[in-house]
């Protein structure tokens, strides 16, 4: 599983934030290694220091599952570390779903909604 970190410019994107974000992200899809080629991830400040509080800092994480269209999730949250946090809890149960789907299917059950 490739893992791309991509920042804004108010965001600095050094070596300790890239192996936080491998480590997170490896950690909440790792088992799931072998059907995923990519994820994609995109840290921003939404308010970009001009303003202080709030949940400002965005993860968004778009995951390249094999044979299927990316899934993409977005946490937003007062520091890069919980967003990435958050956003990695997300995409975990959004493949988890959408395998279990796939899964359903091939047995020739009903999908899930």
């Amino acid at each position: 599983m490739l893992i791309q970190v991509n920042t804004d410019k108010h965001i600095e994107g050094n070596e300790e934030l890239r192996r936080r974000v491998h480590d997170v992200v490896e950690g909440a899809l790792g088992r799931y290694n072998d059907r995923i080629s990519r994820v994609e991830v995109h840290l921003s400040d939404q308010n970009s220091g001009d303003r202080g509080g709030g949940n400002d800092k965005r993860c968004t994480l778009e995951v390249r599952l094999e044979g299927r269209p990316p899934t993409a999730v977005s946490h937003a949250a007062p520091t890069v570390e919980q967003a990435i946090d958050g956003a990695a809890d997300k995409a975990n149960r959004a493949v988890e779903s959408t395998l279990e789907r796939l899964s359903d299917l091939r047995r020739g059950g009903q999908p899930r909604t």
